[in-house]
């Protein structure tokens, strides 16, 4: 009679344990990872402590740092500003032009595009701020 301990060897592997390795490392690294909130034209934008978010559909005007100027996304240039935000404009008349500028542009670079904005008819305008 043999009262030992008898062993016996595992054949098997254990894929649990795998796929909780997997899964944790794939929490992980979506986590870890950056999201865009603003995907496009990047734009250091004021911040402010008073914020509100507007979710409805906009005309965007976006202001560089070096100048540049983007209608809804659209390189546009100062000369033809105008009439592009016109043509947006007319097809939805009293729309809220929102100003996305770059917080190091000097204020009359500012009124100089909200001049053009509304010698082209936009009447209501929002400027664009980041919460603190």
């Amino acid at each position: 009679m043999d009262f030992g301990p008898t062993r016996k060897l595992i054949t098997t592997f254990s894929t649990i344990s795998l796929a909780d390795i997997i899964l944790l490392l794939l929490i992980f690294f979506l986590l870890s990872s950056s999201f865009i909130v603003q995907p496009g034209i990047k734009v250091n934008l004021p911040k402010t402590s008073a914020s509100q978010v507007e979710s409805k559909k906009r005309i965007y005007l976006t202001v560089t740092k070096s100048g540049s100027l983007y209608l809804n996304q659209e390189k546009v240039g100062k000369g033809e500003l105008g009439a592009k935000l016109r043509g947006l404009l007319l097809e939805n008349p009293g729309e809220l032009v929102v100003i996305k500028a770059d917080k190091e542009l000097t204020l009359q670079e500012m009124i100089k595009i909200m001049d053009i904005a509304k010698n082209a008819g936009a009447q209501r305008f929002l400027i664009a701020t980041q919460p603190e």
